[in-house]
């Protein structure tokens, strides 16, 4: 840096590169724009996947934005921003981060235009902002009102699905298990799964709570197997092989204790004359494991579930009493068994009372492909359910994961808040309709930024049209000339490569929340790259330390050498 009187001030460590105006802000634009060029063609049904290749060789094949994003290993800080952005509306909504992303690169791309015409970035990020405030407005005004009623009685769940099942197949439309035989399945096992996990709200909408819904993967067979279990699967064996496999009206212990004899963790030495003493060790450890075993039984339980190890010997105890154990279960599972068997974890097996004992109608293990799982049903609590997924490799039942995931959070964000809106790029042209009206309204250099929001709303139904094949330009003027004759659900028929005038009804609906959660999450990552003006990037680190290592080894290798001549 310059002083006023032009001596040089070094105010910045040396190897600090520094970026400074218009050059920062058009890096960095580049850089956004270059990631949403990367996810602009999986978007929509017809998307294309992205095969990522990580640093230990393992393989991702996938359209879903997220998955991509996070796979990445994106560099620069302005791309950074976009990914943080994309994650964040995974997080939220669970789906549209696709989305999130090629809007935010075309609002970038439509502001670039704008600061070639010497507009300050300040007044296009507040007509960004103006023109999300009204968006948000008319997507609440265009939005169809869903009637969810009673989810408990089979009246209020069939006046529901329809609708459900029209959400779930526009979201799984894009997504490679997406076969005409398949996605039937799959959409009424999320349905049944989702309700299963509802509760009501006092406002009359329902929250589903994922963590009631496990999804469980196991390779083998294929993706038609997948089943909806109502309860919780463990993918574990039943430690022994002397215990009983099945276990009907189980009374549920669950332990965050290891059935074993620890190691203390002082040092400690002891001398033993004779074999008569490491006898009599033994069987002190024996029982200590066998008291362990009858304080168990004592309680009344049927089922062990412990989080850590349980030892041969305690195993052996175990099967003698005829209790069904497992040991080293997740803690994330532990925490969904309590939940759903109405157990409580107890963390010292002195401590374990009757009232901490879950329920459940039967315990069994059973065969899934090559391997063991223990299926815990009927539960206390129905609202806890497993999604066991089935597929030939990992790539196919990781992606059915990804898909099942997104399925569940579409049907989520509609019973949460029970609006939905056309989808295939309806919605867009409609917005970037009126809000071109609204900026006429506005006036000022702002009213340029709303138009220049428009245009870039406008990206979404043009990448749509270029993944079907279709001609770009020409589907766009026809979705103008009907959207402006009041046909506000035309959109994009994907599928059949054709513009349709009612997309709901040719069921291809979204949750109104998600469309909202994608213009906020895409504007607020615009103004944030568009509000830099500077960038100062420390000098990455030397590898000294490493060197230094180095040498001290060899030093070593050296003096034992010496040693050993």
């Amino acid at each position: 840096m310059t002083a006023l009187y032009g001596i040089p001030v070094v105010i910045l460590k040396e190897g600090t590169s520094r970026t400074q105006g218009r050059d920062a802000l058009r890096n960095n634009i580049i850089a956004a724009r270059a990631l949403a060029e990367v996810l602009k063609t999986s978007l929509g049904p017809k998307g294309l996947d992205k095969m990522l290749v990580d640093s230990f060789g393992d393989i991702t094949v996938t359209n879903d934005g997220a998955a991509i994003v996070k796979e990445m290993e994106v560099q620069h800080p302005a791309a950074k921003l976009l990914v943080e952005t994309a994650k964040a509306v995974d997080a939220e909504v669970g789906d549209g981060t696709t989305s999130a992303v090629v809007l935010s690169g075309a609002l970038l791309s439509k502001a670039e235009a704008l600061l070639d015409q010497n507009i300050h970035p300040t007044i296009i990020i507040e007509g960004y902002k103006k023109a999300m405030a009204k968006a948000l407005e008319i997507l609440d005004e265009i939005a169809v009102k869903v009637d969810i009623g009673n989810l408990e009685t089979p009246e209020g769940l069939s006046r529901v699905k329809p609708t459900l099942s029209k959400v779930l197949h526009t979201t799984l439309a894009s997504k490679y298990l997406a076969t005409p035989d398949l996605i039937n399945k799959l959409i009424d096992m999320v349905i049944s799964a989702a309700v299963a996990a509802a509760e009501k709200r006092g406002d009359g909408t329902y929250e589903v709570r994922l963590d009631n819904i496990k999804i469980e993967k196991k390779k083998g067979a294929s993706l038609a197997d997948s089943q909806l279990v109502y309860g919780i699967v463990l993918d574990k064996e039943v430690v022994h092989p002397g215990m009983p496999k099945r276990v009907e009206k189980a009374r549920i212990a669950l332990i965050d204790a290891p059935l074993e004899i620890e190691k203390p963790e002082i040092t400690a030495k002891i001398n033993i004359t004779s074999p008569e003493q490491i006898r009599s060790f033994l069987d002190e450890e024996a029982k200590m494991l066998k008291d362990m075993v009858e304080k168990i039984a004592a309680v009344g339980a049927n089922v062990v579930i412990c989080q850590k190890g349980i030892d041969d010997v305690a195993q052996h105890f175990l099967a003698k009493k005829g209790i069904l154990a497992v040991r080293r279960v997740k803690r994330s599972d532990m925490e969904k068994l309590e939940r759903a068997t109405g157990g409580r974890i107890v963390t010292s097996i002195r401590d374990l009372s009757e009232k901490d004992l879950g329920y459940a109608e039967l315990v069994e293990e059973r065969r899934v492909g090559n391997d063991k799982m223990v299926f815990i049903e009927g539960c206390k609590n129905p609202k806890a359910v497993t999604l066991l997924v089935r597929g030939a490799n990992d790539m196919v039942v990781d992606e059915a994961e990804r898909s099942l995931n997104d399925a569940l959070h579409a049907a989520r964000n509609v019973l949460r808040d029970p609006k939905i809106i056309p989808g295939g790029a309806a919605a867009e042209i409609e917005l970037a309709m009126k809000l071109r009206k609204y900026a006429e309204s506005v006036g000022g250099k702002e009213q340029l930024a709303i138009q220049a929001f428009a245009e870039a709303l406008e990206e979404i139904p043009v990448v749509l049209a270029s993944t079907a094949g279709m001609d770009t330009l020409e589907t766009l003027m026809e979705l103008r000339k009907l959207h402006s004759e009041g046909k506000i659900y035309a959109g994009i028929d994907v599928i059949n490569g054709k513009v349709v005038e009612d997309m709901l009804a040719i069921n291809v609906a979204e949750p109104v929340t998600v469309k909202k959660q994608v213009i906020k999450a895409a504007t607020e990552a615009a103004a944030a790259v568009l509000k830099v003006d500077d960038i100062i990037a420390a000098s990455p680190m030397k590898k000294e330390e490493g060197k230094a290592g180095k040498k001290e080894e060899g030093e070593e290798g050296e003096k034992s050498k010496f040693e050993f001549d």
